[in-house]
């Protein structure tokens, strides 16, 4: 019995060390060739070099992306490439259809890509979906226009994301009281949503104990506030 559990132990390290390898390696390589196979095809066959290679180049295909998107972003800088900017706008905006699912896009890119932005930077925990029960979300912005005007109080945008798919999730406009930032970075948050809390990265020094104090300070100031409401 010794033995079997011995060797049971074995097999579960090997999975452990090897299958993270592998699903990374295996994922990687799909994307990869995924790429190569839909742009190398764009090639002409005289300017692809796989044509006179007796081998196909990994990677090649991204390459060509990267070197294609810097040329466009090096063109645009110019007086020229402003120019057909605005005009690729302006043409866009006229369509009834196109025009509001490209003023959406190019907002969240603009938002996201900018440096000045601190969109997705900072991990927070919220109580969600009702008190006493805390969630993991991503902070997006300080909330403006109609929303702000109509909430009486200073509201934050919130993107809480779903496990084990972060790509979808739930946009929350919670008031900046209600809001506890987290010191743990956004990748080690990601982390924790994608493994259903599996992966919980360690506390760093003195952040568990600030969080405890401004929670029950919260938490304190809430009381107050509602216990003249119970009286009534």
């Amino acid at each position: 019995m010794a033995l079997v559990a011995r060797l049971r132990a074995y097999f579960f390290a090997g999975i452990l060390i090897t299958a993270p390898v592998s699903i990374t390696i295996y994922l990687a390589w799909l994307f990869v060739s995924s790429v190569d196979a839909r742009v190398t095809t764009l090639l002409p066959a005289r300017f692809n070099p796989e044509t006179y290679l007796p081998f196909a180049i990994p990677g090649l295909g991204l390459v060509i992306v990267f070197l294609g998107l810097t040329l466009i972003g090096a063109t645009t800088a110019g007086y020229l490439g402003r120019l057909i900017t605005r005009i690729l706008d302006g043409a866009l905006d006229r369509m009834p259809v196109l025009r509001s699912v490209y003023r959406a896009v190019k907002q969240v890119f603009e938002t996201v890509l900018a440096k000045k932005s601190s969109a997705f930077r900072q991990a927070v925990l919220v109580e969600y979906p009702r008190r006493g029960i805390w969630t993991i979300g991503f902070l997006t912005g300080v909330t403006e226009g109609e929303v702000q005007d109509v909430t009486g109080q200073e509201v934050i945008n919130v993107f809480v994301p779903t496990t084990p798919n972060p790509t979808s999730g739930f946009l929350l406009f919670v008031p900046r009281t209600d809001v506890i930032e987290l010191a743990m970075p956004v990748e080690d948050a990601l982390k924790m949503i994608v493994s259903g809390g599996i992966v919980t990265p360690p506390a760093p020094a003195g952040a568990a104990g600030e969080a405890a104090g401004e929670a029950g300070a919260r938490n304190g100031a809430r009381n107050g506030a509602e216990a003249p409401s119970k009286r009534v």
